[in-house]
């Protein structure tokens, strides 16, 4: 049974894997601290919500520590391929990790920052996020929360009173600090630095903090570790694929081995089922587009199999490896079906719908949101031409997961497009006006609880 969500359990398990993990940092010393976004329903999950708005800031501003959690924010050390392209040269640049704790679910959560302050590994940055970017994570993390994707979720966003110069938006532009609720910042490169310098007794411990803190088994065990890993990542891109979610920046520093999402940066929503559909406007060769979010993300976690040569023998992680296949194919039934809201008939008659409705849905670029809302419990409305045929009459067979007496679905989908991403920060940037941002935090719950 979960905890009582009033109940604050406070961890230091990550001061056990020692000094060589991490650098002790300090905060930047904010201007102002103006409180933007409160997510109590992530509060509540950790015994946090009972904060009134002074403690808030103090804790998520300040970065006054909680109670008996790590006495002081850590800059966790860790290497990379950014776009295939390994860098020794990264960390923690602008962010840190800062306390830790137990969930109502007993799962061991982060609390880490985004734009606190310069670290070791800000090279030439300084450590800032701009508040458009607090803003966009916001919404990211609620949506795909919503979307049944296996995220982080923003905590708090608060404005800090500076100005920023930025070169993909208009500057100088004002800043803010988030904090983020994660199953761990422990990532791919994390592993990959240690097997950069050859630490085998590192690399030992850091397998079985994450055995044991992160997934609950008993240490000891790389390549069952691995096999964790590959399920729990296949999963994610499956649920990424569900969501019509583009990441944008799927770095071997941004797989978390939780199968948590995390870290959002230029993420888009695609409007249709375009495989080639990218988010990074940098992302020249569409490394990681939309149809190719699987590959980007089994590739990383195959370097992650060669780091853990240092700790096993290659065949059994190679045969760990190769069931991420056999792992997304599955998870990826599964999500399309939870979306399209009906129960599973059989792994055959599954499949056959789900590549059905992928052909379809692909050849004739019809919005995506709109066809899962429409379809939602098993029945596609007349309007759906005859090229929907072949998956009317598949989805006919199928029984309804839950219905649709919800308020949301006699209303229009919800939907995160750029647009309207634009939009909603358009007035805060003019106006200073949040009703917008409020209206769509609450627009994006309701459709959780509908699809829920």
């Amino acid at each position: 049974m979960p905890h009582s969500p009033q109940a604050y359990r406070p961890s230091t398990a990550l001061l056990d894997l020692g000094p060589d993990f991490w650098d002790p940092v300090a905060a930047a010393d904010f201007p102002q601290t103006m409180l933007r976004y409160r997510n109590d329903r992530a509060a509540a999950s950790i015994g946090l919500a009972g904060l009134n708005e002074a403690e808030w800031l103090g804790h998520f501003g300040r970065f006054q520590p909680l109670p008996d959690t790590l006495p002081q924010p850590l800059a966790l050390r860790y290497h990379g391929h950014q776009f295939r392209s390994y860098n020794p040269d990264i960390g923690d640049g602008r962010g840190f990790t800062f306390a830790q704790m137990l969930d109502d679910r007993d799962r061991l959560m982060d609390l880490g920052t985004k734009g606190s302050g310069q670290t070791p590994y800000s090279r030439f940055g300084d450590g800032r996020l701009t508040l458009k970017g607090g803003v966009r994570e916001i919404l990211a993390t609620e949506m795909l929360e919503a979307l049944n994707v296996p995220t982080s979720r923003t905590l708090s966003l608060i404005e800090t009173g500076e100005s920023l110069d930025r070169g993909d938006e208009p500057s100088p532009t004002r800043s803010a600090v988030l904090v983020r609720l994660s199953h761990g910042h422990i990532r791919i490169g994390s592993f990959q630095r240690l097997a950069w310098f050859q630490d085998e007794a590192a690399m030992r411990r850091l397998v079985d903090y994450v055995l044991v803190e992160l997934h609950g088994q008993a240490p000891g065990d790389p390549v069952r570790m691995l096999a964790n890993i590959v399920e729990r990542t296949a999963v994610l891109a499956a649920r990424y694929m569900a969501a019509g979610f583009v990441h944008g920046v799927l770095n071997t520093d941004n797989i978390n081995v939780t199968g948590e999402s995390f870290d959002y940066g230029p993420w888009r929503f695609a409007p249709t089922w375009n495989p080639g559909f990218t988010a990074a406007y940098f992302d020249h060769q569409g490394l990681y587009a939309f149809g190719r979010q699987p590959e980007a993300i089994g590739w990383n976690v195959a370097q992650l199999a060669a780091t853990l040569r240092l700790v096993a023998e290659s065949d059994p992680l190679i045969a760990a490896l190769e069931g991420f296949a056999g792992h997304f194919h599955p998870a990826l039934v599964e999500a399309m079906l939870w979306r399209l809201g009906v129960r599973p008939r059989g792994a055959e008659e599954d499949r056959a719908l789900v590549r059905a409705l992928e052909r379809t849905l692909r050849a004739t670029q019809a919005p995506i949101d709109r066809l899962f809302f429409d379809a939602f419990g098993g029945r596609l409305p007349d309007s759906y031409d005859t090229e929907w045929d072949e998956v009317r009459s598949r989805l006919a067979p199928y029984a309804p997961r839950k219905d649709r007496a919800h308020a949301y679905w006699s209303d229009e989908p919800c939907a995160m497009l750029i647009d309207e991403v634009e939009a909603i920060w358009a007035p805060i940037a003019a106006e200073d006006d949040w009703s917008q941002l409020d209206g769509k935090v609450a627009a994006i719950r309701a459709m959780g609880e509908a699809l829920a």
